[in-house]
């Protein structure tokens, strides 16, 4: 008997290695990072591949190689615990994932978060990827430095002054990732219908930074996971942590930047949003202080579960060191 498998090849020009989209990501993290074959981001990054951070942009596999290595010499012991894959795409327009990562290690090496202290600490992070042919060739990524710092006994404002002390002070430091950065990319997203999870959520950020919203598009026993490793349950801790930041700032800018959703069979719907913040900061507050009347700019990042038209689950992730850097910087 001749059993013939007729399912198609799933990823075309992807290592048949791989069974699936968020196959491939998760495993090439795990390559890369616990099983430390570096020199494998030359392989599985492009060589001129934009990556966007907080912090600005590099371009090319090498800005990442070396700064892989600088984290394991601190962190040696880093697990990625890849949480979700929030995925679209095909074959035709290459696919585009949103990993969300909960990432653990000792701080057992020197680096840019000085000497060692031995201090275990963990934190989210989350990377959009866009991919065609086996590799990698567009990255956002957003990491959860306020709780990396915080575990390692800095306040982000000291840290982010540190920074840019190091860089040679207010005048000299280098700036971040703001509206006039370079943006241009060869991934084009596809269409969101508006009853789609993506399409869903993002009616409700956008919402959120209108007056007099009442959240009620959050189910009562929802969670939110928000920067500084915070977790807050029901809905009063999420109108809390979101009017904190509102509150934060006059005239805000925010813009949604792409959308992502996956709604399989017997799973809750998910989304993922990117999203930009701009606003003058204007008012003082416990988180960000003393008001600067500085125009400060945020890019974000999201997840979200979404059952009945309701967010029962959030991860909001946004980088404060960044925030501070700029609110401290001439």
């Amino acid at each position: 008997i001749f059993l013939f498998d007729f399912s198609p090849n799933l990823m075309k020009g992807f290592d048949p290695k791989y069974k699936n989209f968020p196959d491939y990501i998760l495993k090439i993290t795990k390559q890369i990072w616990e099983n430390k074959d570096v020199e494998s981001i030359a392989q599985f990054y492009t060589d001129n591949i934009p990556v966007r951070s907080p912090f600005g942009v590099t371009y090319g596999n090498k800005p990442v190689i070396d700064a892989t290595y600088a984290t394991l010499k601190e962190f040696p012991n880093r697990q990625l615990l890849g949480e979700d894959v929030i995925w679209n795409g095909n074959d035709d327009v290459g696919y585009h994932s949103s990993h969300r990562i909960l990432s653990k290690g000792t701080h057992l090496g020197d680096g840019s978060y000085g000497k060692p202290t031995g201090k275990d600490i963990y934190y989210r992070v989350i990377a959009d990827c866009a991919c065609k042919n086996n590799q990698v060739y567009d990255e956002w990524i957003v990491r959860d430095q306020g709780a990396m710092v915080r575990q390692l006994g800095f306040k982000p404002k000291e840290f982010a002054q540190m920074i840019i002390d190091k860089e040679g002070g207010a005048d000299k430091a280098q700036q971040l990732f703001n509206s006039s950065a370079e943006m241009k990319s060869d991934y084009k997203q596809s269409v969101v219908p508006d009853d789609s999870a993506g399409g869903k959520y993002s009616k409700i950020l956008k919402n959120i930074f209108k007056n007099n919203y009442d959240f009620s598009d959050y189910a009562r026993a929802a969670t939110i996971y928000w920067p500084g490793n915070k977790i807050g349950h029901g809905r009063e801790d999420i109108v809390k942590f979101w009017n904190n930041l509102k509150n934060t700032f006059n005239d805000i800018k925010f813009s949604i930047e792409h959308v992502g959703y996956l709604e399989e069979p017997d799973k809750n719907p998910k989304a993922s949003i990117r999203w930009f913040l701009e606003g003058s900061h204007s008012k003082d507050t416990e988180e960000f202080g003393e008001k600067s009347n500085k125009n400060i700019f945020i890019m974000g990042i999201n997840h979200s579960e979404i059952v009945d038209s309701n967010v029962i689950r959030e991860w909001v992730l946004f980088d404060e060191v960044a925030i501070w850097k700029q609110i401290l910087m001439k």
